[in-house]
């Protein structure tokens, strides 16, 4: 069974970062986390995330009284799909232009140009 990735917004993959950081949160606190880098009124926090549920993006957990919502997508799905819509639309579909612009402008450590090395070594093998 084949289902349709549902795009997030980017207000809804904020909430979806303080999800996959915590597991599982009330509405409070994912408002109080992003609240730490964005003006966010509460009720608009509560309505993005009753809408998130409808949608399937979250779950939540009404047996008691403060709903608890965790993720019901996988970061690393949604990164995937996420990403491979970015290589298709913005470069060409090259994953070599997307690799040489981020390095390009993003000071990579001494730790990530290790792991991406690690990551060319294996994919030579392939």
């Amino acid at each position: 069974m084949h289902t349709r990735y549902i795009k997030p917004t980017e207000s809804e993959l904020e909430i979806l970062q303080v999800l996959w950081v915590k597991g599982t949160a009330s509405v409070r606190e994912v408002h109080e986390e992003l609240s730490k880098t964005k003006d966010a009124g509460y009720t608009t926090t509560l309505k993005l995330m009753q809408i998130m549920n409808e949608k399937g993006l979250v779950k939540r957990d009404s047996s008691i009284k403060t709903h608890i919502y965790q993720a019901a997508v996988s970061k690393e799905k949604t990164q995937r799909h996420l990403l491979g819509k970015m290589i298709d639309t913005l470069f060409g579909g090259s994953s070599t232009q997307l690799v040489m612009q981020a390095l390009g402008d993003h000071k990579a450590s001494a730790e990530e140009l290790v792991e991406i090395e690690k990551m060319i070594i294996e994919l030579k093998k392939q």
